[in-house]
C-alpha cells in the first residue's frame, strides 16, 4: 500500500514527492471494500485518497511534509500578507491576493498557500491556472481546505466532502 500510495504522489505532484510525503510508518485507514482511504501517520492525517479520481487530498500534516519535500515554487501559491491571517482561519484565497503562483499549477490540483517567505498557511484546491490567478483581479484562485490555525490548535474537524465517495454514498442506507 505504501509503494502506491508513494507513486500516486509522484504522479500527481512530482518525482520524489511520495518519499518526502510519506514515511515508512504511515498507518492506512481502509474503506470497507480494503481501498486505501486515508493515510496517517503519528496520529495525523497526511492524506486523503479520493475515490472519484484517485487524487490525493492533503491534511496539513501532508502539506507541512510536502513543503518541505518540493523546493519552491512547487504547488505554491503565494498571497499578500495583509491576508494572511484571514488563510490562516481558513478562509479561501482571491485572486486579487496572489503575488506569486507556480506556472505548472491545473485547475483541481491540491496547493499550498504561502507567504513570500514560504511559510505555510493553508493547503486547498486551485481554482484556476497558477497563470490565471496572476491574470485575473476578481474570483477566487484557492478554496482553502485547512488553515493552519486550526491544524497548529488541535481542532480541525474534517469536513464532510472530505470523506471517501462510498461513506457519502451509503448515507442514508438502512441495511
Amino acid at each position: 500500500m505504501l509503494q502506491r500510495i508513494r507513486v500516486i504522489a509522484d504522479f500527481q505532484f512530482g518525482r520524489g514527492a511520495g518519499f518526502g510525503l510519506f514515511p515508512d510508518n504511515c498507518e492506512f485507514i481502509l474503506s470497507r471494500t480494503g481501498r486505501v482511504q486515508q493515510v496517517m501517520w503519528n496520529g495525523t492525517r497526511l492524506a486523503t485518497l479520493r475515490a472519484s479520481d484517485g487524487r490525493l487530498t492533503l491534511g496539513m500534516g501532508g502539506a507541512i511534509r510536502l513543503r518541505n519535500a518540493l523546493p519552491p515554487p512547487a504547488y505554491r501559491v503565494c498571497i499578500l500578507p495583509d491576508v494572511a491571517e484571514f488563510i490562516l482561519q481558513g478562509k479561501n484565497a482571491f485572486c486579487k491576493h496572489v503575488i506569486a503562483a507556480d506556472p505548472q499549477i491545473r485547475s483541481g490540483d491540491e496547493v499550498l498557500v504561502v507567504t513570500g517567505d514560504d511559510d505555510l498557511l493553508a493547503t486547498g484546491m486551485a481554482l484556476l491556472s497558477g497563470r490565471e490567478m496572476l491574470v485575473f483581479n476578481y474570483g477566487g484562485a484557492v478554496k482553502v481546505r485547512q488553515g493552519r490555525s486550526a491544524y497548529d490548535a488541535g481542532k480541525y474537524q474534517p469536513q464532510e466532502n472530505e470523506t471517501d465517495d462510498e461513506a457519502a454514498g451509503d448515507a442514508g442506507r438502512t441495511d
